[in-house]
């Protein structure tokens, strides 16, 4: 069937022009070529735009999650100073009944028949429990920048102490066999009052973020007491502040 050419004007006019004017055949418009090919570039944008906000949603959700972990671990994180010189005198027993009292920035170093004891009154100037997990004692280098020992050479602490956040505490340890030579070393730089180190090997009460700090024992002149002051400070964990 053939329309009149007046009529075909009319319906291209009304809905596009469907219909070859003059021709009695059906044949598809430029126009709805145009359509479909500008639905798809449509489409492919969307997803395009999608697959970028859904990848800015993931990257801010990761962020954010680390910010909070980091804060978490912030939070738990300790870190032990010498005690202040306005600090409370505490009382230190060990296992055999031997009693020291320490404080105010001051150390325990006493020699008996045998045995060298050693304690430090500590502050925790972090929010997170200090650990103690083990320590390490020798006469003090001549390079203050010597590393610290390797913590599998720490001698491991007989009994849990802990040093709450924002509070006091303090670290003991004692040498007993004099055949050791580290004893002698220590009896030495004692005897001859010289400084010694004592490094602390402490954690997190979750027993990460480990950290080794290192403190000095400086025998003061004039008397019997000796001053801890605070060395350095290394994170095994964590990258290092230096």
């Amino acid at each position: 069937m053939q329309l009149p050419d007046a009529k075909c004007r009319t319906v291209a006019a009304a809905f596009g022009p469907v219909w070859e004017a003059g021709a009695g055949s059906r044949v598809p418009s430029k126009e709805m070529t145009d359509w479909a090919t500008t639905s798809s570039l449509a489409t492919a944008a969307g997803t395009l735009v999608l697959a970028v906000a859904t990848f800015a949603s993931v990257r801010s959700a990761n962020r954010a999650a680390r910010t909070a972990e980091r804060a978490l671990q912030v939070g738990i994180r300790p870190l032990l100073m010498p005690s202040r010189f306005d600090d409370p005198v505490e009382k230190v027993m060990w296992g055999d009944d031997h009693w020291a009292k320490i404080g105010a920035g001051r150390a325990a170093v006493e020699l008996t028949v045998g045995i060298i004891y050693l304690a430090i009154p500590l502050r925790n100037v972090a929010s997170g429990i200090a650990v103690l997990q083990g320590w390490h004692a020798k006469p003090a280098p001549s390079d203050p920048k010597e590393p610290h020992a390797d913590p599998e050479e720490f001698r491991r602490q007989i009994r849990d102490l802990y040093v709450p956040g924002g509070d006091l505490g303090y670290w003991q340890g004692a040498l007993r066999d004099p055949g050791e030579v580290a004893y002698k070393e220590l009896f030495d730089a004692i005897e001859q009052r010289r400084r010694i180190t004592v490094e602390l090997l402490y954690s997190d009460h979750e027993g990460g973020q480990r950290a080794i700090g290192r403190f000095a024992l400086n025998p003061r002149d004039g008397g019997d007491d000796w001053l801890c002051t605070m060395a350095r400070v290394w994170n095994l964990d964590r990258p290092d502040p230096r």
